[in-house]
């Protein structure tokens, strides 16, 4: 597990290009037959990816984390975004489709990952945040997401949201996820742009097609910087920061936040005039 340190907004703005990348782009979370996992002091939020091939994976404990087990003191979402799977949980085993997310609490000490067929493995994307009491396990499917239609074709922003852990959906203790889709012809997501100071988010970009990629914009909305991304990259969005894309292609992101408040309309609109 690597760690990601915060980054003040003027530290921010005197950044080049590769520093920008390195402080807040994830590259290589969905390797094959690993769990790759990102650390970000924003809120102590922990990312990353799971893809088992011939064997399962076992979710471990790091060092830096000072605990007995990895969710003694954490929550985790997962969302997987391959083929079909089963994540076992404290000996219970839940069978895993494309899109299924599973709400894991506090307190359990045993999580692993498997993939029912090696050769079109699944691929668990993972969210976890500081927790502060225990919520039951819970998975639901894509249907039993809260879907939420946004944009139009005129502003090229046409998209659904599928939330799944959130207010009125999976209960948790801080962590917030679920997915957008952007329809095809396509191509802004979450246009015009927000921030949210009392909670981070981080950004995975997935299905993307080939050599396509996505410019995800960030930093206040009156500073604004880019990042190229690729499929299966990650982006760290921290409280002050606006975190708005547009792709060659259409495409999906997973979202995952953590904060002192879950609610989906907190949030500190920007407007066009705002945007330099």
């Amino acid at each position: 597990m690597q760690s990601r340190y915060g980054v003040r907004p003027d530290h921010f703005t005197r950044m080049n290009t590769q520093e920008l990348r390195d402080e807040f782009l994830a590259s290589g979370l969905m390797q094959e037959g690993q769990v790759n996992l990102v650390h970000s002091h924003y809120d102590r939020f922990i990312f990353g990816g799971a893809v088992p091939t011939s064997g399962s994976l076992q979710l471990e404990n790091d060092a830096d984390l000072r605990a007995d087990f990895f969710l003694q003191r954490r929550e985790l979402g997962v969302l997987n975004l391959g083929g079909k799977g089963t994540i076992t949980v404290d000996g219970t085993a839940y069978e895993m489709n494309r899109f299924d997310c599973l709400y894991v609490g506090r307190g359990s000490k045993s999580v692993t990952f498997a993939s029912a067929d090696g050769g079109s493995p699944a691929r668990f994307y993972l969210n976890s945040a500081p927790a502060h009491k225990e919520y039951p396990t819970t998975r639901n499917t894509q249907d039993q997401a809260n879907r939420v239609d946004l944009g139009d074709d005129e502003h090229a922003n046409k998209r659904v949201l599928y939330q799944y852990i959130h207010e009125n959906g999976i209960p948790s203790c801080q962590l917030v996820m679920g997915f957008t889709e952007l329809l095809s012809g396509n191509i802004w997501n979450t246009f015009p742009p927000h921030t949210h100071e009392r909670r981070m988010e981080v950004y995975l970009y997935f299905d993307v097609p080939g050599d396509e990629l996505v410019m995800h914009f960030m930093g206040k909305p009156d500073e604004t910087r880019h990042l190229a991304v690729r499929n299966f990259e990650a982006v760290i969005s921290p409280p002050w920061s606006i975190h708005s894309g547009a792709g060659t292609a259409n495409y999906r992101f997973v979202w995952g936040m953590a904060g002192e408040n879950q609610a989906f309309s907190d949030m500190d609109a920007a407007t066009l005039g705002d945007i330099r």
